[in-house]
């Protein structure tokens, strides 16, 4: 199970990377991005869920319900205001300001989900977090409202933890489909509900705007964070939110080669911290949670 975790986190890496480039390519505002990222994603799970998950779903005890909803809802709060962030800071800077969670998780892990943290997890969550300071060190440079966009980050960066914290609890019990059915479905809610109260317009972008909203949906939502989210069943969460931390680094990359946004010193040597924590984090042990659960 080692190496088939490793292996899907792996590709989660991959997945998620693409969530700031297609933020980026939508001309939409923030809240709209997000909305039909949670909403395109929840078109798709949500009928097959019902179609061939009914009798797990069925099953979702009231305090399963209520976890999940709330996971939901912070991942509503964390893509919102993440996706806001990139108003006032780089792609880089904003995604490695959000993937601070390990911190936060490492801290809440053992009062929420009992999950230890081990010397090894410990000096890789370190490590991660220094490079993160490294890099979003940099943005108190770019301007005067480049600290908005890190306070927006960090703010994605807890409601990141409450959501895995949250989903490592279910998932030790729920199976991956309705899970991620009932949470990106939840988030959805949150967003569309903030958004029909907001006076942002819900129609009428280019098509290469659909395309990216499109995009987001299948790739990073419903491929990467879903990969993440079977990874909770196996995987300690602050193991997984270390992982997380690789996707500043495939943005990074692909921010300089569609965007031109080229990687600066800082983002290099925050880099290299971060890349050696993953590295260290990979070499654990999987750690499953008590209560048997299946995809």
């Amino acid at each position: 199970m080692d190496k088939k975790a490793n292996i899907i986190m792996f590709l989660a890496i991959l997945a998620t990377s693409t969530g700031s480039i297609f933020a980026k390519a939508a001309d939409a505002p923030a809240l709209v991005t997000a909305a039909y990222r949670l909403g395109l994603a929840s078109i798709v799970l949500v009928p097959w869920a019902m179609l061939h998950h009914r009798e797990d779903i069925k099953g979702l005890t009231s305090k399963d319900w209520i976890y999940t909803v709330i996971s939901g809802g912070a991942l509503a709060i964390h893509f919102a205001s993440w996706i806001s962030a990139l108003q006032y800071i780089s792609i880089a800077s904003c995604v490695v300001l959000v993937n601070t969670s390990p911190l936060w998780v490492a801290l809440a892990a053992p009062f929420i989900t009992g999950d230890r943290i081990d010397k090894k997890t410990a000096m890789a969550i370190s490590l991660a977090v220094v490079g993160a300071v490294i890099i979003g060190w940099g943005d108190f440079s770019t301007g005067p409202d480049a600290w908005k966009g890190d306070g927006l980050a960090l703010l994605g960066a807890i409601s990141l933890t409450v959501y895995l914290l949250l989903g490592r609890k279910v998932r030790a019990k729920v199976s991956l489909m309705p899970y991620v059915a009932v949470c990106y479905g939840s988030a959805a809610a949150f967003l569309w509900v903030a958004l029909m109260l907001s006076s942002l317009p819900v129609s009428g972008y280019s098509w290469h705007t659909w395309g990216a909203l499109w995009g987001m949906a299948l790739i990073p939502q419903i491929l990467g964070h879903s990969a993440y989210n079977w990874a909770l069943r196996w995987v300690n969460p602050a193991v997984v939110a270390v992982m997380l931390l690789g996707e500043p680094i495939g943005s990074s990359v692909m921010a300089w080669a569609f965007f031109h946004e080229v990687p600066g010193p800082a983002i290099v040597l925050g880099g290299c911290f971060i890349l050696i924590g993953i590295y260290m984090t990979q070499r654990n042990k999987v750690s499953p949670a008590p209560a048997k659960a299946t995809l």
